[in-house]
């Protein structure tokens, strides 16, 4: 083995072995940082907020899994609702796709959950144990009294701030307000406990202590992203053409002269980087294109007086000279995938039928003949009222001629979001029918709006011919 070999695999070793080192991101203030702000309030505000509105004398959001309903401000959705869950689903996967190969990656660096929370705990952390020196020094100083009081602080509001978001996640199952009441009684179900307490857990390990290491080692986004881009792909990127050869200097002198470019080779973009990385070394799957160092360096280059952009938003082919195409191939099958399954899942919602009929032929008898001589089937049809209103339906059948339908009860009442079991007879003469197995139709409509009535197909058994 050459001794290039030899160094390559010590390397390789201490990367998988070595400990791990704290990463201390500096605070960072400019517009990509107000966006990123701007999303952490808007869907922490969402994610905290929804459980509390109400909506019609109920919560407005609420996923009630014991009662098999799941409601999302007027609209109820029932288990067999199954398929908006899996247009979501397939919208969501094409979402990313689409955005990723557009701009890079936009999720992970403003929306991803991980990255949100990861914010607010570092605000957390930057508000009690100071700035990222004031940080590093404490951690080098030997345990004290103040410094137990500091890192305990700031432990107990992460561990506070992370129940609170377990207590939230539960509130998304349970009514909040039952929610709230039992806990401070201490009447929590164990499931309900168990939830609070992982979820809460998760966010406090996720968030507190691992951070970058979720983003660099677990997510399996940063493995196949690369998939995803191309040459037109919006990334995070170093003009190095500019920058290099990088070196300190004065304020006011002539780098160009000097034989230096633009990079003062102040390490500042590697001091704010979530991720720790050197966006300078190029494109990393480490990059979470959060623009940290877009903002930091735009900073630097205005304090020395230089052009901005040394850092900044661009694409591959422009890097290397070449124009940038947005609308291509990928990109416009993408748009209008999404776009189909979009238009088809509002179409699907706007369409649909808070009702349902499923008919049941009973299986123990195939037929039998009455004392009129009619050839009899039984039924039990299942009414399921998934709208929010109580409704009386009229009920009808057709398809064999002279068929007539016998109910045990004259009134079809069925409360709002509940399920009727319905014994119904079919009789009809034998000479009618044209062949042993007919098909028949039932026909359910309510009686106070029209637009609530389903149709469902059954079999009409009779005796061989």
């Amino acid at each position: 083995m050459s001794k290039v070999d030899r160094q390559l695999d010590d390397d390789v070793a201490k990367s998988l072995y070595a400990k791990h080192q704290k990463i201390y991101p500096r605070e960072v203030h400019g517009k990509f940082a107000r966006l990123r702000v701007l999303a952490v309030v808007v869907l922490l505000g969402l994610f905290y907020g929804l459980p509390w509105l109400q909506w019609d004398g109920r919560q407005a959001v609420l996923f009630d899994l014991p009662a098999r309903k799941f409601y999302i401000f007027g609209i109820t959705l029932w288990p067999q609702d199954f398929i908006f869950l899996a247009f979501l689903l397939i919208m969501a996967a094409l979402a990313l796709f689409f955005f990723t190969t557009l701009a890079g990656r936009l999720w992970c660096g403003y929306a991803c959950p991980q990255t949100v929370w990861t914010e607010v705990f570092l605000w957390i952390e930057h508000a009690i144990e100071g700035d990222r020196q004031q940080q590093m020094k404490l951690d080098k100083s030997p345990m004290s009294a103040n410094k137990f009081r500091i890192k305990l602080t700031k432990h107990a509001a992460w561990i506070l701030f992370a129940a609170f978001t377990g207590f939230t996640f539960v509130a998304y199952f349970t009514p909040l307000r039952d929610l709230a009441h039992r806990l401070f009684t201490f009447d929590l179900s164990a499931w309900e406990a168990f939830w609070i307490f992982f979820y809460g857990f998760a966010t406090y390990g996720n968030a507190g202590w691992m951070r970058e290491q979720v983003c660099l080692h677990m997510c399996p986004y940063a493995r196949f992203q690369s998939a995803m881009f191309d040459k037109d792909t919006l990334i995070v990127a170093y003009d190095e053409k500019r920058g290099e050869p990088r070196g300190p200097r004065k304020r006011n002198l002539d780098y160009e002269a000097e034989g230096l470019g633009a990079c003062i080779n102040c390490t500042m973009c590697v001091q704010v980087c979530p991720t720790g990385i050197d966006i300078r070394d190029g494109l990393q799957y480490e990059c979470i294109g959060c623009s940290a160092c877009i903002d930091v360096c735009d900073d630097v280059m205005d304090k020395m007086g230089y052009e901005k952009g040394l850092i900044k938003y661009t694409t591959q082919n422009t890097v290397e000279g070449n124009p940038t195409k947005v609308l291509r191939p990928r990109i416009v099958i993408y748009a209008l995938i999404l776009l189909t399954f979009a238009s088809a899942f509002i179409y699907t919602l706007a369409v649909r039928v808070p009702l349902q009929l499923d008919v049941m032929r009973d299986r123990n008898t195939l037929f039998r003949e009455t004392n009129e001589g009619q050839i009899e089937n039984v039924y039990t049809l299942k009414l399921v009222n998934m709208d929010e209103n109580d409704h009386e339906f009229n009920l009808s059948a057709e398809g064999i001629e002279g068929l007539e339908m016998k109910l045990e009860q004259e009134k079809i009442l069925v409360k709002g979001g509940k399920v009727l079991d319905l014994p119904v007879r079919l009789r009809a003469d034998e000479a009618d029918l044209k062949e042993r197995s007919s098909t028949v139709y039932f026909q359910l409509n309510a009686v106070d709006d029209e637009k609530l009535n389903v149709k469902e197909e059954a079999r009409f058994i009779g005796p061989r011919k």
